[in-house]
């Protein structure tokens, strides 16, 4: 059975929707063990012992969370050389950007030679206010859908010995 590991944080819920629908979707497939963790709580034995990874994080001043960013400082050289070519997906809530975000997550799977294999999903709630960006986030449906779009091409891909 192949292993999907979906790693998120969420302070307003956003990122936490997206990381739920697209576990969701990837547990449709029988053949792959889907492990929804918060960053905080992921260890680098979960990143090894995974085939594949969903990086799931708001963007938080034009960066990805601190939290998610702690789950990599935590993993990062302990999976260094070891999870060669294993598949990666990025999700991002963002209020009106979410590139930043993406491009650090993209740098560091670089240096662990992940393979992406979707384009990055980026959700914009276009919060703009301290209000607004503080407030809990409810995503339409729509955006959800392009999320769990990304959890079952990714679980799909790895039943299927694609990658």
């Amino acid at each position: 059975m192949k292993r999907l590991l979906i790693v998120w944080h969420s302070m307003t819920g956003g990122a936490h929707q997206m990381a739920q629908a697209a576990a969701q979707a990837a547990r449709a497939e029988p053949d792959v063990d889907v492990r929804l963790q918060a960053a905080a709580q992921t260890t680098a034995e979960d990143v090894l012992a995974a085939d594949g990874y969903l990086f799931v994080t708001p963007e938080n001043l034009a960066s990805m969370a601190g939290l998610m960013k702690d789950f990599f400082d935590r993993t990062y050289y302990a999976a260094l050389d070891r999870i060669v070519g294993r598949p990666y997906a990025i999700l991002v809530c963002a209020g009106t950007d979410g590139t930043g975000a993406v491009r650090q997550i993209q740098r560091i799977a670089t240096g662990l030679r992940l393979k992406e294999i979707a384009a990055p999903v980026i959700v914009r709630t276009g919060a703009q206010t301290p209000e607004a960006i503080l407030a809990p986030k409810t995503l339409a449906a729509a955006d959800l859908a392009r999320c769990a779009e990304v959890g079952a091409a990714l679980a799909a891909g790895l039943s299927a010995g694609i990658f």
